[in-house]
């Protein structure tokens, strides 16, 4: 393989972040085993195992859920970063979860099954043709495969091997998983249980999702600048009176990647706002020690060349850029990888 697999460089900070994980997990494992009985309405009491299982696999989806909140938390508040930055170890743990979740539902429910319980799982229920009663365990095994598969793949092993656009994608089927989970949860456990409680959490964490993800596309579109193109086919980035030092411009080509325009030290250059890691929004970040430092894990790259500071190796396309007055033109033809440009000198009398 052409990719060299390393070990996880681990630190006080990934240290700090799993334990506080694992403390949250073990805190809501005992809450739940201990108040939930109060809340449900059934005629008998409810055995242990089946209140473990739904322990673990209320704390899946909840899980889950918060993980898609991260991305447009941190987009719209830039505090909600240190959660961004080790998002795939919460990931990693919710697999982890989901999978205690089904060992006790096959510990209960196929223990003595005469065939293998993975096997009894599949065929126990083939009720497709109607709405009540068919086989929710689908969706949960459909989530669940995902959640592994993004689970095996989040080191940055595989992210080199596949590329980051190819390992993008491959992450991005998190939300399907989070929506196989949602019909999991409500085809199954909601119309099975007596109690009100847990589907007014469904309900609310599903709008909570798609309303942190509106808002977040809402400020980024204020933010960007539109693709107006100039009569010489450039595209107007905005004006100098728009720039702020250290912070960029980000201009949408109708079609390619988007370009950010980076004031530093008095001057202009323009970058693409895909990070070569993970293919984080560059132009969301800022400039810190004359590198643009990516918002998400704190990828550098000087805004002149595109390149990493050594002795890192990424490179990331550059863009002419020209001014027409007090207009910043892009051209937006990128330029190879690592190509270094010539700035764009701001008049003294500029802002």
């Amino acid at each position: 393989m052409s990719v060299k697999f390393e070990p996880v460089i681990w630190n006080w900070t990934k240290i700090g972040y799993d334990l506080v994980l694992l403390a949250l997990i073990t805190a809501y494992i005992f809450v739940y085993l201990r108040v939930a009985p109060d809340f449900q309405d059934v005629t008998r009491p409810i055995n242990g195992q089946t209140l473990r299982m739904q322990a673990f696999g209320t704390l899946a989806f909840l899980m889950l859920t918060a993980i898609l909140c991260i991305g447009p938390l941190a987009r719209m508040d830039k505090r909600f970063l240190p959660l961004l930055y080790n998002r795939r170890h919460f990931g990693v743990l919710t697999c982890a979860v989901a999978f205690v979740h089904v060992g006790h539902v096959l510990g209960w429910y196929f223990a003595f099954s005469p065939i293998d319980r993975y096997e009894a799982l599949l065929i126990s229920n083939t009720s497709f043709g109607q709405v009540l009663g068919f086989p929710f365990e689908v969706f949960g095994m459909i989530s669940l495969f995902l959640l592994l598969v993004l689970a095996l793949t989040s080191h940055d092993f595989w992210l080199d091997f596949l590329t980051p656009p190819v390992w993008k994608i491959i992450h991005m089927s998190v939300y399907f998983a989070y929506f196989a989970l949602v019909l999991h949860v409500g085809v199954g456990y909601l119309q099975d249980t007596q109690s009100s409680v847990f589907s007014y959490v469904v309900g609310a964490s599903v709008f909570v999702v798609a309303g942190l993800h509106y808002a977040a596309s809402r400020r980024e579109a204020k933010v960007e600048t539109p693709s107006e193109v100039s009569t010489v086919g450039w595209l107007v980035a905005g004006t100098l009176d728009d720039t702020i030092d250290g912070l960029a411009l980000i201009v949408r080509p109708s079609g390619g990647d988007r370009i950010a325009v980076f004031r530093h030290a008095n001057k202009l250059s323009a970058i693409t706002n895909v990070c070569a890691h993970q293919n984080g929004p560059l132009g969301e970040g800022r400039v810190i020690d004359g590198c643009v430092t990516c918002p998400w894990h704190g990828f550098q790259y000087d805004p002149e060349t595109g390149r990493a500071p050594p002795p890192f190796t990424e490179k990331i396309a550059t863009y002419n850029l020209k001014l027409d007055g007090s207009r910043i033109l892009v051209d937006p033809t990128p330029n190879a990888p690592g190509t270094r440009t010539t700035p764009i000198v701001i008049p003294e009398c500029a802002p």
